[in-house]
């Protein structure tokens, strides 16, 4: 989710390029362990001992921050709808486009990551000079930072967009899309989910729209353009926050951030799209909220039926409670969750990034998790450059990226993280 108010990437372990401890080392895959089967959870993905679900506390293993300031080199300005008053100690507009606000995340196995940024500064009435972008990314754990090493925007030069656009020159900004969620195709190709629409779309290696938004039948955000003044069905910028690919390639699996009108509170459809044929399959899954008032951020095949969905609230700093990794398994109208991680709990044995033996990922919006190996996780938050400030009160957040080691495997499909 964007900050729809105002008020959310360092550290991962990498197969190729990377000098990082071993212990985070990503291009190797544990063996199972032998006590890897799952225990019984309750809704809030703990086990009747209180545990966590049969994972045990997971373990801080590498962190490393691109600062708040960051702007795409030679880029135009931005921000200009924001007004002039300060915001975090900055003043807009600002005099570049700002690498900022990662809403999904690709891993490249080369020790390379191409990050999605939001759709601009949190709405579709202030991101109007924000440039969809996506852009490639090398953290470094030994150093503790994030070099950006190139990316490209996003466009529609073929017109695939039957409705105005903001550009004349037809390069999408965050006034178009509210892009949130990406997966890569084996052809290298880009799909990624929308909460204007909610649409699907398909781009090319390069950032070029290689055909029209896909909606999702039956559900309108009130952004979505062919809404014609009938009434939407889902909430502002509510759509496709979290979407997985199928380990075969096959399928996308979207999920909706927002509840549709008419289901139960917090419950939160997934969705089957079929590649192939262009076409959703018409299987749903529900997504259930430990509590409504919390939301998705990001989300992950681990195999054929499980997930690792993001969970988060609304809070940010001191004042967070809630920041989850859960696994989710499709077996089941109603996804399964068994809890595998808390990013405001991790130990922190070795002091990463100067903080103390119990390490907080304490940001607003989580919105980015990718799988190192059967036991580390890379996670990325969501800064809403210039808004958000969890990690200091006053200061825009930088872009952390974290990796973390998991207390036993996922006994995930090797296909996720080779």
């Amino acid at each position: 989710m964007k900050l729809r108010t105002a008020t959310a990437i360092g550290a991962a372990v990498l197969a190729l390029g990377l000098a990082a401890p071993a212990a985070a080392d990503p291009g190797h895959a544990p063996t199972p362990s032998p006590d890897a089967t799952p225990t019984p959870v309750n809704a809030q993905g703990h086990d009747r001992g209180g545990r966590h679900g049969g994972f045990g506390r997971a373990t801080l293993t590498g962190f490393a921050a691109l600062p708040a300031q960051t702007f795409v080199p030679g880029s135009e300005p931005s921000g200009s709808q924001l007004g002039t008053a300060p915001v975090n100690g900055l003043t807009p507009p600002f005099t570049g486009q700002p690498v900022q606000g990662f809403s999904g995340i690709v891993r490249r196995h080369d020790g390379t990551f191409d990050v999605l940024s939001d759709n601009g500064y949190g709405a579709k009435n202030n991101s109007a000079d924000f440039l969809l972008r996506l852009h490639r990314i090398r953290p470094d754990f030994r150093t503790g930072t994030i070099a950006v090493l190139g990316g490209f925007n996003l466009s529609d030069p073929d017109g695939h967009v039957t409705w105005p656009l903001t550009r004349a020159d037809r390069t999408l900004t965050g006034a178009d899309f509210d892009v949130e969620s990406i997966v890569r195709a084996a052809d290298g190709t880009y799909w990624i989910g929308d909460e204007f629409g909610p649409f699907l779309l398909h781009f090319s290696s390069s950032g070029t729209l290689l055909e029209a938004p896909v909606p999702l039948p039956g559900v309108m955000a009130p952004e979505n353009p062919h809404l014609d003044g009938g009434r939407p069905n889902l909430g502002r910028s509510k759509g496709f926050e979290g979407m997985a690919r199928s380990v075969d390639g096959r399928t996308l699996y979207p999920l909706l951030e927002g509840t549709v009108e008419g289901d139960p509170a917090g419950a939160l459809r997934m969705m089957e799209f079929d590649l192939r044929k262009r076409a959703y399959t018409g299987k749903r899954w529900t997504y259930q909220l430990d509590d409504p008032g919390h939301a998705i951020g990001d989300m992950i095949a681990v195999d054929r039926h499980r997930f690792l969905v993001i969970e988060r609230d609304n809070l940010q700093g001191d004042a967070a409670k809630v920041k989850k990794v859960y696994l989710a398994d499709t077996r089941g109208a109603t996804l399964r969750k068994t809890l595998v991680a808390d990013l405001l709990d991790l130990a922190n044995p070795r002091g990463l990034g100067g903080f103390g033996e119990t390490f907080r990922f304490p940001f607003q919006t989580i919105e980015d998790v990718v799988i190192l190996n059967d036991r580390t996780l890379g996670i990325l938050d969501d800064n809403n450059f210039p808004f958000s400030s969890g990690r200091t009160a006053g200061k825009p957040d930088d872009n952390e990226f974290i990796t973390v080691r998991l207390s036993r495997t996922l006994q995930a499909d090797p296909r996720v993280y080779r």
